[in-house]
């Protein structure tokens, strides 16, 4: 055998060598994360049993609710006195509207920029 031959067939033995570890570490790698798995799952609380589901409410399922609100208005600056700053005001509460109309800014337009629609005019 020459030493070319040689030196190819040690460079192809130390290929196959170097993938056959890198298989068993990457075979150990999926075994350990198997492992890691059921010990999590071991230590979770079990499933709930059918009849510790949660139940409807006795006055029957909750319903969406749709109103209009209406938002307090901004104190008046006093004449010569100095406007409030947002730490001086109180938390602007809403309260129910009485109107039932839904707002809307034009026909066809959600009023929200790119809704689609065509825009004012």
């Amino acid at each position: 055998m020459s030493t070319a031959s040689m030196q190819l067939a040690a460079a192809s033995g130390l290929m196959s060598l170097v993938l056959f570890l890198v298989a068993v570490a990457l075979l150990a790698l999926l075994g350990g994360g198997f492992w890691m798995n059921s010990r999590v799952k071991y230590r979770e609380s079990p499933r709930p049993r059918p009849d510790e589901q949660p139940q409807l409410p006795p006055e029957g399922p909750v319903h969406e609710v749709r109103e209009n609100r209406e938002s307090q208005e901004v104190p008046q600056m006093p004449e010569g006195g100095r406007p409030l700053t947002p730490y001086e005001l109180s938390n602007m509460d809403s309260r129910p509207s009485d109107s039932k109309d839904r707002p809307r800014w034009s026909s066809g337009s959600s009023g929200s920029f790119g809704g689609g629609g065509l825009g004012a005019h």
